[in-house]
């Protein structure tokens, strides 16, 4: 998983238990609290308006002069609609029946999904000129929805708020922009409303709902995941898994080692013992490492590290404390052939005590056997924070070098026992708890930031982000809503290489879904990046590059959106000659040469090439390629890229040959 996922501590096995098989639920409330003062409504559709009382209860609900009537079901619920209506208000929402209430300030106007993993969780104060843009953040016509993260196994339909802030509509305004955890309202949601409503001009709602370091298949129905051979096997054992938890015959330390046992090389091997020949395996420098920083930017799976430490007579026979830094996502830690600890739970600092005996004067062996399920894994924190220390003794570091063995990839596994009340990576469940309940509120469209965690299988993502905008789509039941595509930044080490595969691919595959599925969109963000951080702090250009979508897509505007797109390529001697779309006012390079550009023959080899712009083309050679077959560009983790058309807007990376 990536750094940034912020997670509950693990809840012990009975209490887990107690969780799932007793878990009071709120109380079901007249009147949806979707519906709260400061609402949007969205404008000129039909709009469902819902709730609960007694069964067989007839509700009234009216707006500005227009009423609609129901009943109640056998459940209590009950559902009316509104009738289009065009931007505006405020108005009140009166809703009567055995109760009756009242919602102020509401308007009509477009309400837009923000949804994803960090890069869309992340607040206006932690992105760039936090404090100018919270202060200037006057706008009483954009109104904030922050949905409460939730894990569910089954779809709710009720919110469960953890912070005043949520779960209930804000006008936007300086306070309420920094309102909830980490930086407040998503950064990329808010200036996406705010430039969408500068150019539009009518009442613009954001429903906020994300969670830092998750995978799409978290965010998709089971029914839709039903769909797809890819998660059958995970689900089947999800639901089993929940139905032993449910049962209370459910033993997570017992399933854990025997899913190690039957799937770990290391375990299988004997991989932790102190007198294993470890002397083929790698070494990783500059520990702690996280895994996109060391040459494993997709690996997602088993791994083993060790690290041999001497130390003096003193140390034997001592209590002693063994800090790891932080590990991602699971551990299970060895000092000399003895577990001392494990965690599962990722973002926490690894603290094991350990007993008298376990260490001993000399050669002492450290060995740590590692799962990682989704995005980027290893090891997060300082130098600091890796060390043993022991009363009296100089703590003794255990930063730098330590040797290291890949096990087995993800995606040859059988899916692990988990503690599923604590992991919003699983499937179904945040659809279950974070989207389930807004449904069937009418919106306008989406805007989606996410694919880190998924980019250890970008094929597979092919597959499943379609499948999850044609779930979203059909539940919402407002048609073929705009769904709009960040296309990941660019991040970690800037490669030798002129071409690595890692994020390439998972970036390739987001471009294809905006192509290929009908009312999608791409904002590239491959040139607003970090190369040591995954949470860029320029989210307003993000913001921007999705309102030119939506302006251009959804409401029409005669504007450019996109950057180049790659269209067709012609090869003529020792020159491969590239067409695009979306050229703009003209194509141009930031900087004094154009750069990103590699070509290759039938070999394959690929070499960096000279690239020049002749008119609305890109005209690329390299020396000693004298037959070209095929070109990449920007065709890395962070590409040092630099085509733009003349409105400022980045080139889409591809390959002219893709497989």
């Amino acid at each position: 998983m990536l750094p940034h996922k912020f997670i509950m501590i693990c809840a012990a096995v009975l209490g887990l238990s107690t969780c799932l098989c007793a878990q009071e639920q709120p109380k079901k409330p007249f009147l949806h609290p979707l519906f709260s003062d400061n609402m949007v409504l969205q404008r000129e559709v039909k709009t469902p308006v819902w709730g609960w009382t007694t069964p067989g209860s007839e509700v009234t609900i009216e707006l500005d002069g227009k009423t609609s009537t129901c009943k109640s079901g056998n459940d209590g619920k009950w559902m009316a609609e509104l009738p289009p209506h065009k931007a505006g208000g405020p108005f009140v929402l009166k809703v009567s029946g055995p109760e009756t209430v009242s919602r102020e300030n509401v308007l009509l106007g477009d309400v837009w999904i923000c949804s994803g993993q960090s890069n869309m969780e992340m607040g206006i104060g932690a992105c760039m000129n936090a404090k100018e843009e919270a202060a200037a953040a006057n706008y009483p016509d954009i109104r904030l929805f922050t949905v409460p993260k939730k894990i569910a196994f089954e779809p709710e339909v009720m919110l469960q708020p953890t912070q005043p802030s949520q779960a209930k509509w804000l006008v936007c305004g300086p306070d309420t922009v920094v309102a909830d955890g980490w930086g407040g309202f998503s950064g990329a949601g808010y200036f996406f409303g705010r430039e969408l409503y500068k150019a539009i001009n009518v009442p613009v709602g954001l429903i906020h709902t994300s969670w830092g370091g998750t995978i799409a298949e978290a965010w998709t129905s089971e029914a839709g995941l039903q769909t797809m051979d890819d998660f059958k096997e995970r689900l089947s054992a999800f639901q089993e898994q929940v139905a032993k938890i449910k049962q209370g015959n459910f033993d997570f330390a017992k399933e854990m080692g025997a899913w190690w046992t039957d799937n770990d090389p290391g375990s299988k091997g004997g991989w932790a013992k102190a007198e294993f020949d470890s002397t083929a395996w790698k070494d990783m420098e500059g520990m702690p490492q996280n895994w996109e920083k060391c040459g494993m930017p997709d690996f997602d799976g088993i791994a083993w590290y060790r690290k041999t430490v001497e130390l003096p007579e003193a140390w034997a026979n001592v209590e002693a404390t063994l800090n790891l830094a932080m590990i991602d996502d699971r551990d299970t830690t060895f000092v000399n052939d003895v577990v001392v600890g494990g965690m599962d739970t990722w973002q926490s600092p690894r603290v094991y005590k350990l007993s008298k005996g376990t260490l001993k004067a000399g050669r002492n062996v450290i060995a740590i056997r590692m799962l990682d399920t989704g995005g980027g894994g290893g090891f997060h924190g300082d130098a600091n924070s890796m060390n043993l220390s022991a009363e009296g003794q100089t703590a003794v570091s255990l930063a730098g070098t330590w040797q290291y063995k890949i096990a087995a990839a993800l995606k040859d596994l059988k899916p692990a026992p988990q503690k599923l009340d604590n992991n919003p990576n699983q499937t179904t469940v945040l659809f279950n708890g974070m989207i389930a309940p807004l449904l069937p509120y009418a919106i306008k469209g989406a805007i989606w930031y996410q694919g880190e965690s998924n980019a250890g299988q970008p094929m597979v993502y092919r597959r499943l982000l379609p499948t999850m905008i044609k779930d979203w789509r059909t539940r919402f039941g407002v048609g073929d809503f705009p769904f709009l595509i960040v296309q990941l930044a660019n991040f970690m080490e800037v490669q030798n290489t002129p071409t690595q595969e890692g994020w390439a691919l998972i970036r390739e595959s987001q471009f294809v879904i905006s192509r290929d599925i009908p009312n999608c969109g791409l904002a590239s963000a491959t040139d607003i990046g970090d190369t040591t951080d995954i949470h860029p702090k320029n989210k307003q250009e993000v913001g921007r590059r999705l309102a030119l979508i939506a302006r251009a897509k959804t409401y029409g505007e005669k504007i450019v959106f996109s950057g180049p797109v790659f269209k067709s390529m012609e090869v003529k001697g020792n020159e491969i000659i590239l067409k695009f779309d979306n050229v703009g006012g003209g194509l141009t390079a930031e900087g004094d040469r154009l750069t990103g550009f590699a070509i290759a023959g039938a070999d394959k080899n690929f070499v960096y090439a000279d690239a020049k712009i002749v008119g609305d083309t890109v005209v690329v050679s390299a020396a000693g390629v004298t037959a070209p077959t095929m070109a990449y560009y920007g065709w890395a983790n962070n590409p040092v890229c630099n085509l733009f058309n003349k409105e400022g807007l980045p080139a889409v990376p591809f390959r002219t040959n893709p497989e």
